[in-house]
């Protein structure tokens, strides 16, 4: 395998490769065996990993530096290349559901595949390829706008992602100032924020009808791969969300307001510091957070030994904020050289090892499947994968005193805590999104009203006074940035963090068992169904009520005798 950096870019010849898509297509469906299907299967199988490495690579060093011309130049090539190869991607797909082998070929790769297959042809037409391409170029704009943020405070400049440790400051003056300074750079840009999730809306709406459905709630799905699950299901987790969580949730943060010493409800600036010394801090800079990981990781298995080890040896990850970095955190796969790569964005806050944790599970379950066939079983659909990475969070408490020293009691409460009242906020982002394209003729400020609705419905903790403009007034959506590029994607976050409660309740009884679960789960990849996938690792679904019900009691409880003393 190559480092990253010797990993070499070239931009294929877009022609060659719709001319042998095509040709492969024809030949596949006048295939005379299931030998010459097959063959036809693997060698498309082949194509599609390369065009998905070279475009990675671009979207990774763009990410890295989007200042960076030539990678500006490539993705912009990508997010107009993309759509028009789906035409040809999608007479492969008809041919592979019609196919007189489908069966023979289902036994072997799993049924999924046609599932998968059926839900792309449902989400995609050549009529809608211009729209997809505007949808590109419009989140990359999203991007590379918050990419470029200066935000002035205390004389100095800051991106995003730098301003952050501030916003956790134990001074409530230092705290309140950069909460409202990085409120001010949205509110000065809200403007273009407006405008470009306006664009993406009605492109986004426009593509449904295009396609004859009912609104994009329904492609939405489609794109995501809801292949288990409908809206209805959503709805009832929203409900047992709203039931089980909310109220469990606001007594947590009943608790956190008394120790602080604060007012309740709280303002968004101190909803922010979980204890009045301080949030958890790494006990160390980057290189200790690695070191940490690399023996956390030792220790854990060999599988994982392995893998972490060809991550830092291979130079895949990218982990410090930088100006011009991308805002936020992620993992990818590059299918030619079998290698997960992890972006992050460092900045000395707890959300450092979290990060890098939660990414190193989606990275060691790529890792795990990397050479399972076709590529689009890698990995399972999005909920599915990010029960790999919330997870592998919880495992990581075994390292905690290396990673925070003094501070891995705290950081114990706080991530339990906050991965808990986490999902109202999750929650809320997707009851969002279904307001909006079930209603796309909303104005911005509608939007924004809409939001500060939801606040009072999922997050009744918090104050909406107007002390911070940009989170009181209703437009803090904005600075999630999957609501632009990725939507729906959010509810998978929700999901899946339901099942990594279940993981963390089986840890605190038998952490060697549990490790056995999460393998059992891990190494199925993208072979099933989420629920399937579940089910065969002996784990429960999220969409059972008492699934919820149970995690937030055994939460409950643990928070509420979880021994604080001396912890200020």
């Amino acid at each position: 395998m190559l480092k990253f950096s010797e990993m070499p870019y070239e931009r294929p010849d877009i022609d060659s490769a719709k001319e042998e898509m095509k040709n492969l297509t024809e030949e596949f469906k006048s295939a005379a065996s299931y030998e010459e299907a097959r063959d036809c299967f693997i060698r498309k199988d082949r194509i599609t990993r390369h065009l998905m490495s070279v475009s990675t690579l671009a979207e990774i060093r763009h990410s890295i530096d989007t200042r960076d011309e030539y990678y500006d130049d490539e993705v912009n090539f990508w997010n107009r290349t993309m759509p028009e190869l789906q035409e040809f991607l999608d007479l492969w797909t008809k041919a592979l559901c019609a196919s007189p082998f489908r069966q023979q070929l289902s036994d072997e790769f799993g049924e999924v595949v046609f599932l998968n297959a059926e839900l792309e042809l449902k989400s995609f037409d050549t009529s809608i390829i211009p729209l997809l391409q505007q949808e590109n170029d419009l989140t990359t704009e999203y991007a590379k706008l918050i990419a470029s943020a200066e935000i002035p405070f205390k004389g100095e400049t800051y991106t995003i992602a730098q301003i952050g440790p501030f916003k956790n400051d134990t001074d409530d003056e230092t705290r309140l100032a950069a909460w409202k300074a990085e409120g001010g750079w949205y509110i000065d840009n809200k403007d273009k924020l407006d405008e470009l999730y306006d664009k993406l809306t009605c492109i986004r709406h426009e593509m449904s009808q295009k396609l004859g459905l009912k609104d994009y709630v329904e492609l939405g799905y489609y794109r995501m791969t809801r292949n288990c699950y409908d809206r209805n299901d959503i709805e009832k987790f929203h409900e047992a969300v709203q039931k089980y969580i909310v109220p469990v949730a606001d007594a947590i943060r009943r608790k956190q307001a008394e120790r602080l010493g604060i007012e309740y409800p709280m303002s968004f600036a101190d909803n922010a510091l979980m204890f009045r010394s301080g949030n958890a801090k790494p006990d160390g800079d980057a290189a200790h957070i690695l070191e940490v990981a690399k023996k956390f990781y030792d220790e854990l298995s060999p599988e994982t030994s392995e893998f972490f080890r060809t991550m830092t040896e291979y130079e895949l990850m990218d982990l410090i904020a930088t100006e011009g970095k991308e805002g936020g955190g992620y993992c990818t796969s590059i299918h030619d050289y079998e290698a997960p790569f992890i972006f992050a964005n460092f900045n000395g806050t707890r959300d450092d090892v979290e990060t890098v944790t939660h990414e190193a599970g989606h990275a060691f379950a790529d890792w795990m499947n990397r050479t399972r066939i076709p590529v689009e079983t890698v990995w399972p659909s999005m909920e599915g994968c990010e029960v790999h990475s919330m997870s592998m969070e919880f495992f990581a408490w075994k390292a905690a005193e290396g990673f925070f020293g003094p501070d891995a009691r705290k950081f114990r409460y706080s991530h339990l805590a906050e991965s808990f009242m986490f999902i109202p906020y999750g929650t809320m982002v997707d009851h969002f999104q279904h307001i909006i394209y079930e209603h796309p003729e909303l104005t911005p400020d509608e939007r924004h009203a809409e939001w500060k609705k939801l606040l009072g419905v999922y997050m009744p903790w918090l104050r909406l006074d107007g002390d911070i403009p940009f989170y009181s007034d209703g437009m803090g959506w904005q600075r999630q940035s999957h609501i632009y590029m990725c939507p729906f994607y959010y509810i998978d976050y929700c999901l899946a963090q339901t099942v990594a409660l279940e993981f963390w309740s089986m840890i605190q009884e038998d952490y060697d068992e549990a490790w056995k679960h999460y393998m059992a789960y891990t190494v199925q990849g993208g072979s099933n169904v989420f629920t399937k996938l579940l089910e065969n690792a002996g784990l429960r679904s999220p969409f059972e009520e008492s699934t919820l019900r149970d995690v937030c009691s055994k939460a409950e409880k643990w928070l509420s005798e979880y021994d604080l003393t001396g912890i200020e």
